[in-house]
């Protein structure tokens, strides 16, 4: 587990946020930024994601992950399409 807050997070409790955010967003179909042998949950991924520096963030309107805008939006965007329509 993340034992200093990563270079640019000013406090715990945003660095909780920002990896409570991105578990949210691995699990909604997001890719992980690192490859790993063993099965992780969101969360912990997460936090080794931060650990890693893998991450962007900003303060943003959100303040929050900043996902880019290419193969991982559209892949996200597919996911939340299959699971409405099947519920249809």
């Amino acid at each position: 587990m993340i034992q200093t807050i990563p270079e640019g997070v000013d406090s715990k409790f945003r660095l909780v946020l920002l990896i409570a955010r991105r578990a949210e967003q691995l699990m909604r179909g997001a890719r992980p930024k690192i490859k790993t042998d063993k099965s992780l949950k969101p969360t912990r991924l997460a936090a080794e994601e931060f650990e890693d520096n893998q991450i962007r963030w900003d303060y943003g309107e959100e303040g929050g992950v900043l996902e880019p805008l290419g193969e991982e939006a559209s892949d996200e965007e597919m996911v939340e399409e299959e699971a409405v329509s099947s519920r249809e």
